[in-house]
């Protein structure tokens, strides 16, 4: 059976969602937000790397950008805001039906990127500085977070 990453058309299916979501984020007024202080010219990229390993695909992303932690922090900081992660969440829905994939992969996708958005990137609303060192990247998979 494939893994999530394979049914979701590996690093060039992933970044076609990832610049679908971006797409959708930017539109947004109220997740655009997030963005208004410039973000990273290969955010696309980058994001999609990030899925991609997530998801069962190669470690490109902590190989060559970082790991967890440096990701937690950059989502960290920030305070609640609950109605952007459900902002968020509806943007990467509508990017899903972009691109055109289907379900039962759809399911696996929102829940991966909802439990992602409301747990692991909300979890240090006050500071940065309250991100441990040396986290992984979680893995998700056709059952959901892998343990």
């Amino acid at each position: 059976m494939e893994n999530v990453y394979e049914a979701a058309g590996g690093s060039k299916g992933l970044l076609r969602l990832a610049e679908a979501w971006h797409a959708r984020v930017m539109a947004d007024d109220v997740v655009s937000h997030a963005f208004s202080h410039g973000f990273h010219p290969q955010h696309s990229e980058r994001l999609a790397a990030y899925w991609a390993e997530a998801l069962g695909g190669p470690a490109t992303y902590s190989g060559s950008y970082g790991d967890e932690t440096s990701v937690v922090r950059m989502h960290s900081g920030n305070g609640p805001h609950e109605e952007m992660d459900r902002r968020a969440i509806a943007c990467f829905d509508q990017a899903l039906k972009d691109v055109g994939l289907d379900a039962p992969l759809t399911q696996v996708l929102h829940d991966y990127f909802a439990w992602a958005t409301t747990t692991t990137m909300a979890r240090y609303p006050e500071s940065a500085d309250d991100v441990p060192k040396g986290l992984g990247i979680p893995r998700w998979s056709w059952d959901g977070l892998q343990r």
